[in-house]
Protein backbone atom coordinates (compact mmCIF):
# COMPACT_ATOMS: atom_id res chain seq x y z
CA UNK A 1 0.00 0.00 0.00
CA UNK A 2 3.16 2.33 0.33
CA UNK A 3 4.49 1.53 -3.11
CA UNK A 4 1.03 2.56 -4.48
CA UNK A 5 0.63 5.70 -2.33
CA UNK A 6 4.29 7.30 -2.92
CA UNK A 7 2.94 6.48 -6.93
CA UNK A 8 -0.38 9.15 -5.80
CA UNK A 9 2.31 11.83 -4.44
CA UNK A 10 5.33 11.09 -5.98
CA UNK A 11 6.13 13.19 -9.06
CA UNK A 12 7.85 10.65 -10.26
CA UNK A 13 7.29 8.58 -12.72
CA UNK A 14 5.36 5.40 -11.81
CA UNK A 15 8.26 2.98 -13.60
CA UNK A 16 10.43 5.00 -12.29
CA UNK A 17 9.29 4.22 -8.73
CA UNK A 18 8.64 0.54 -9.69
CA UNK A 19 12.31 0.56 -10.57
CA UNK A 20 13.39 2.25 -7.61
CA UNK A 21 11.43 -0.32 -5.40
CA UNK A 22 12.17 -3.03 -7.40
CA UNK A 23 9.53 -4.15 -9.12
CA UNK A 24 8.14 -4.61 -11.71
CA UNK A 25 6.29 -1.69 -13.32
CA UNK A 26 3.21 -3.80 -14.09
CA UNK A 27 2.75 -5.10 -10.63
CA UNK A 28 2.88 -1.40 -9.07
CA UNK A 29 0.54 -0.54 -12.13
CA UNK A 30 -1.67 -3.84 -11.01
CA UNK A 31 -1.47 -2.69 -7.63
CA UNK A 32 -2.33 1.34 -7.93
CA UNK A 33 -5.61 0.03 -10.18
CA UNK A 34 -6.74 -2.54 -7.14
CA UNK A 35 -5.99 0.76 -4.77
CA UNK A 36 -7.96 3.45 -6.66
CA UNK A 37 -11.30 0.85 -7.53
CA UNK A 38 -11.48 -1.04 -3.74
CA UNK A 39 -9.14 1.03 -1.59
CA UNK A 40 -8.09 0.03 1.62
CA UNK A 41 -9.97 -3.06 0.76
CA UNK A 42 -7.63 -3.99 -2.28
CA UNK A 43 -5.10 -5.55 0.33
CA UNK A 44 -7.02 -8.01 2.28
CA UNK A 45 -3.73 -9.97 3.13
CA UNK A 46 -2.38 -6.81 4.92
CA UNK A 47 -4.82 -7.35 7.71
CA UNK A 48 -7.88 -6.26 6.43
CA UNK A 49 -10.21 -8.96 5.53
CA UNK A 50 -13.58 -8.55 3.11
CA UNK A 51 -16.94 -9.17 5.40
CA UNK A 52 -16.94 -12.65 3.70
CA UNK A 53 -13.51 -13.87 4.06
CA UNK A 54 -13.76 -12.25 8.04
CA UNK A 55 -16.88 -14.45 8.27
CA UNK A 56 -15.53 -17.46 6.10
CA UNK A 57 -12.46 -17.42 8.95
CA UNK A 58 -14.55 -17.01 11.59
CA UNK A 59 -16.92 -20.18 10.81
CA UNK A 60 -13.71 -22.53 9.98
CA UNK A 61 -12.32 -21.90 13.76
CA UNK A 62 -15.73 -22.32 15.44
CA UNK A 63 -15.85 -25.45 13.26
CA UNK A 64 -12.39 -27.00 14.19
CA UNK A 65 -13.67 -26.41 17.78
CA UNK A 66 -16.40 -28.20 17.49
CA UNK A 67 -14.47 -30.89 16.37
CA UNK A 68 -12.39 -30.61 19.06
CA UNK A 69 -15.44 -30.93 21.41
CA UNK A 70 -17.10 -33.82 19.55
CA UNK A 71 -13.44 -35.68 19.53
CA UNK A 72 -13.08 -34.90 23.58
CA UNK A 73 -16.90 -36.36 24.04
CA UNK A 74 -16.06 -39.41 22.20
CA UNK A 75 -13.21 -40.89 24.15
CA UNK A 76 -15.20 -39.72 27.21
CA UNK A 77 -17.77 -41.75 26.23
CA UNK A 78 -15.61 -44.57 25.23
CA UNK A 79 -13.45 -44.15 28.82
CA UNK A 80 -16.80 -44.24 30.80
CA UNK A 81 -18.36 -47.04 28.70
CA UNK A 82 -15.68 -49.37 29.67
CA UNK A 83 -15.42 -48.29 33.15
CA UNK A 84 -18.85 -48.87 34.01
CA UNK A 85 -19.76 -52.41 31.68
CA UNK A 86 -17.76 -55.57 31.91
CA UNK A 87 -18.81 -57.81 29.15
CA UNK A 88 -18.97 -61.61 29.95
CA UNK A 89 -18.18 -63.89 27.68
CA UNK A 90 -21.66 -64.34 25.92
CA UNK A 91 -21.20 -60.53 25.36
CA UNK A 92 -24.27 -58.82 27.16
CA UNK A 93 -22.83 -55.65 28.98
CA UNK A 94 -23.27 -56.10 32.52
CA UNK A 95 -22.78 -53.38 35.41
CA UNK A 96 -19.77 -53.26 37.30
CA UNK A 97 -19.72 -51.57 40.37
CA UNK A 98 -16.74 -48.86 40.57
CA UNK A 99 -14.32 -49.28 43.42
CA UNK A 100 -15.06 -45.64 44.43
CA UNK A 101 -11.74 -46.54 47.31
CA UNK A 102 -9.65 -46.42 44.08
CA UNK A 103 -10.83 -42.79 42.57
CA UNK A 104 -8.54 -40.02 43.00
CA UNK A 105 -9.93 -37.62 45.66
CA UNK A 106 -11.21 -34.09 44.83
Amino acid sequence: MEAVQLVQTSKKPLAQIARDLGIADSTLHHWWKLFSEQGEQAFPGSGHQTPHEEELRHLKRENELLRQERDVLKKLSAFFRAASCKVSVRGRAQPQVLDHAALPSA
